[in-house]
């Protein structure tokens, strides 16, 4: 009988210290999900008109895109394939994120991905600098085939040109809006806020000679091509 109650004991004090590990791991868990960001902070930089600084066409940005980029836009994703010793996989990474691509191949010539990284890099520091969270932009559109123009324009996508710059691997869009947020922390930004960060980033690049932008507003991008 004494061994019974003995071993009623132990199994009530593990039963108990289980339950209360485990309230105490959900605890931290609810805690983590529950930090509220109710405090908004900004980038105290000047406010510029996008469309009117932005305003490379598309005449001149393909023009240097088919004198820098691959000799030949690819067929389909197989063609593109194909070319892959010319090109450079882009991946989601610390200061952005490569969105699902449905018409388009995450890869660039070795300078656009340069490009892109450094705008990354620069957009980190200004965040940074200014004791502001870190968040990610996002690129939704990188190389595209002549099969996937082609859906594009079925689609009734009014930028999807035949003669487009995305088919040289020169090219990327990033987003302006829906950021990703990395550090976790009370403190946010609105996106207007963070939509002036990159616009700054990538107008200190366009101001340095290293890349054609052009503000896309119906389909909320800024379309960059890299210059050399």
């Amino acid at each position: 009988m004494k061994n019974i109650y003995t071993l009623i004991a132990v199994i009530v004090l593990v039963v108990t210290a289980y339950g209360c590990s485990s309230e105490s791991r959900d605890g931290r868990e609810k805690h983590e999900q529950e930090i509220e960001e109710d405090n908004m902070v900004a980038y105290p930089g000047r406010t510029f008109n996008y469309k009117q600084k932005f305003n490379d066409l598309q005449q001149k940005q393909h023009a240097v895109a088919s004198r820098i980029g691959l000799k030949r836009p690819p067929k389909n994703r197989a063609d593109a394939a194909q070319m892959r010793k010319q090109l450079v996989e882009v991946k989601t990474c610390d200061n952005y994120v490569v969105d699902e691509l449905t018409h388009s191949v995450p890869y660039l010539i070795p300078s656009a991905k340069r490009e892109l990284d450094a705008i990354g890099n620069e957009w980190a520091d200004i965040l940074r600098r200014n004791n502001l969270p870190h968040y990610r932009f996002r690129v939704t559109s990188i190389l595209r085939t002549q099969e996937d123009i082609r859906q594009l324009q079925r689609s009734g996508n009014i930028n999807s040109v035949t003669q487009s710059c995305h088919c040289y691997g020169t090219t990327f869009d990033l987003a302006y809006f829906g950021y990703d947020k990395v550090t976790r922390t009370r403190d946010y930004m609105h996106e207007d806020n963070l939509k002036l960060v990159l616009g700054q980033v990538l107008l200190n690049h366009q101001r340095a000679a290293k890349i054609y932008v052009k503000y896309e507003a119906k389909q909320s991008c800024f379309h960059v091509t890299v210059r050399e």
